[in-house]
């Protein structure tokens, strides 16, 4: 039995979002699931590395789907394997398999169904808006930075015409 400790563990540890396609609780206003990577009913334990933070579909999608023969195809490990082993994600939203297990993976999972590649879709353009706004407050202080000097240099050469006018005005008397 999983218990409320491991399962904070698992959320944490998979940033709150699904280790799958990548849905955050956030996105969905609730919790996800818990699977076990390798099923109980074909051996695998409730430790630490065999429990995987999904949303509710990928952990449908995937049930209790483990290879019997060794020559049957690896679902991929995301708790043991980065995604850009497997997975490229592709301008459209849609990701691309680099290996067998990535194609494997994306048409058990159906990691390509239409709402998520809104989703991504939509992250993507999240991410662009924050990094522009990023960028946008970056100039903004550079310019604050860039007018604070000029303003600067604005008193300082004030102050040097004075100082200039004033040793003309000695020049002009001393020369009399």
């Amino acid at each position: 039995m999983i218990t409320l400790e491991q399962r904070q563990q698992v959320r944490q540890r998979a940033n709150f979002a699904c280790e799958f396609c990548g849905v955050a609780e956030v996105d969905i206003g609730d919790q996800l699931t818990i699977d076990h990577f390798q099923p109980k009913t074909k051996g695998g334990s409730d430790s630490l590395d065999n429990l995987v933070y999904c949303c509710v579909r990928c952990n449908q999608y995937k049930l209790a789907y483990w290879p019997t023969e060794m020559s049957d195809t690896q679902l991929w490990n995301p708790r043991q394997e980065p995604f850009v082993e497997h997975f490229l994600e592709l301008e459209d939203g849609l990701l691309y398999p680099l290996t067998s297990t990535g194609k494997f993976t994306l048409n058990r999972l159906r990691l390509n169904r239409p709402l998520l590649v809104a989703y991504r879709l939509r992250k993507r353009k999240q991410i662009e808006e924050k990094q522009l706004l990023e960028r946008y407050q970056e100039l903004t202080q550079l310019l604050e930075q860039f007018y604070h000097q000029l303003s600067n240099l604005t008193e300082e050469q004030q102050e040097l015409l004075r100082e200039q006018r004033d040793l003309l005005k000695l020049i002009i008397k001393w020369a009399r």
